[in-house]
């Protein structure tokens, strides 16, 4: 019987993607504020601003764009969260930038995503970038991709133009792993299509973007079958009244968990079984992703942090040598025979990246075997050696046991997103 759904598992986070000067920006900045979540003094500075710079009408965009040199230069270079909500459902937008060398921005943005929306310029059509960001999403196991072809207003609210990109797109997306894929005809400017059904677009039956948003499922889309807890912190309040708990803090990465449940912790193959759940609220009856609870067992077991709690009949696997696709986020180049720190979960290991197998090229998806190293930006298949067992699953399995990033050890920044594969 599937769990009841929390207000946890409620919260939809969605990414835009696609080439420079497709509208992401302007399509949240509708969103926001045709939902009517926009203050009269921000959209007054809004208006203010778009004036400013010469528009002569209010510049959505500006709604997401917060750094200064975004405005100047009309582009998007962070990832801009914005929050909001309907009655239906809470939402989480990461609005990432368009440009190629912002790609590691973009995967930021990405990687918690339930869904992303790929714009598409009706007059430009498929982009080089627009292909690239929609691999991304579709390597980063998105369950939901959303195409939506935007500025119809500029090609006379053609059924024809739409068929023919929606054609184009479908063609390019049978060498994706996308699972979910809708197309919705859209013009952010003047919001066709966006809360409301467009008066201009008759022959489009679908559904507006902020009903599909809110209609799309995801339950579905976490692991439940293999139960995984990373144990982030150990509690032991110090005061007299609790002096006899004993509880292991962290976010349930898959499955499902109830008390009397028998279970096993790794590394130390020690069974027990699960005494209670509490969670800020009070004891649970079940839990599951992506909650994060505490949990007690019935036996006074040794478990640290980093330590994983799963089913004796169903473990992850265990092991130190690793295959992963890694996007590459420095400045210096990725090289073998390099050291870094590889955070998985909640355990940390040093790590050496001791071979390079292919930089991918994301535009026409060839393997180049002979790169000597991967490059800002690049994503490549390499293998790993850490210095103590992990505790994982394939990235296609479960994308919170499944990736990592890697950290430099002088400058204690993060260069390296991973996806680990299944080398068995």
């Amino acid at each position: 019987m599937p769990p009841v759904l929390s207000p946890e598992m409620d919260l939809l986070r969605f990414s835009t993607a696609g080439s420079v000067d497709d509208g992401k920006s302007t399509l949240i900045g509708r969103l926001l504020l045709d939902t009517k979540q926009i203050f009269v003094d921000q959209l007054e500075a809004v208006e203010e601003a778009s004036r400013r710079q010469g528009f002569d009408r209010t510049e959505l965009a500006l709604l997401t764009d917060g750094l200064r040199a975004e405005r100047e230069q009309g582009i998007t270079i962070d990832v801009a969260y914005r929050y909001f909500a309907t009655p239906r459902r809470k939402f989480i937008i990461a609005d990432t930038p368009g440009h190629v060398q912002y790609t590691r921005n973009m995967v930021t943005g990405a990687s918690t995503a339930n869904l992303a929306i790929v714009l598409v310029d009706a007059r430009k059509g498929l982009l080089e970038q627009s292909r690239r960001h929609a691999f991304i999403a579709s390597l980063l196991r998105i369950p939901h991709l959303v195409v939506c072809v935007n500025k119809m207003d500029l090609v006379g609210w053609s059924e024809d133009r739409f068929e023919e990109l929606k054609a184009e797109f479908a063609a390019f997306a049978t060498k994706l792993e996308v699972t979910d894929l809708a197309f919705i005809p859209i013009s952010a400017l003047h919001g066709d299509n966006i809360v409301d059904r467009s008066e201009n677009m008759p022959w489009y039956a679908g559904t507006p973007l902020l009903y599909h948003l809110e209609q799309v499922h995801i339950a579905s889309d976490r692991n439940l079958i293999d139960v995984r807890f990373p144990v982030q912190w150990v509690i032991r309040p110090q005061s007299d009244a609790h002096h006899d708990y004993r509880g292991y803090a962290g976010q349930i990465a898959g499955g499902i968990l109830k008390p009397g449940d028998d279970v096993v912790v790794l590394p130390s193959g020690l069974r027990s079984t699960i005494a209670s759940i509490d969670t800020l609220d009070g004891p649970v009856a079940e839990a599951f992703p992506p909650m994060s609870v505490t949990v007690r067992l019935g036996d006074d077991i040794d478990v640290s942090r980093g330590d994983m709690i799963c089913r004796e009949n169903n473990q992850p696997t265990v092991g130190q040598d690793l295959e992963a696709m890694v996007c590459w986020m420095a400045d210096r180049p990725l090289t073998p025979r390099t050291m870094f720190v590889l955070k998985h979960t909640t355990k940390s290991v040093r790590a050496m990246v001791t071979d390079l197998q292919y930089q991918l090229d994301i535009n026409t998806l060839h393997r180049n075997e002979g790169a000597p190293h991967l490059a800002l930006n690049d994503i490549g298949r390499v293998t790993l050696r850490a210095t103590g067992p992990l505790f994982y699953d394939p990235y296609a399995r479960n994308r919170s046991t499944g990736s990592f990033i890697l950290i430099d050890e002088t400058t204690n920044r993060t260069v390296g997103a991973g996806m680990l594969l299944d080398n068995r």
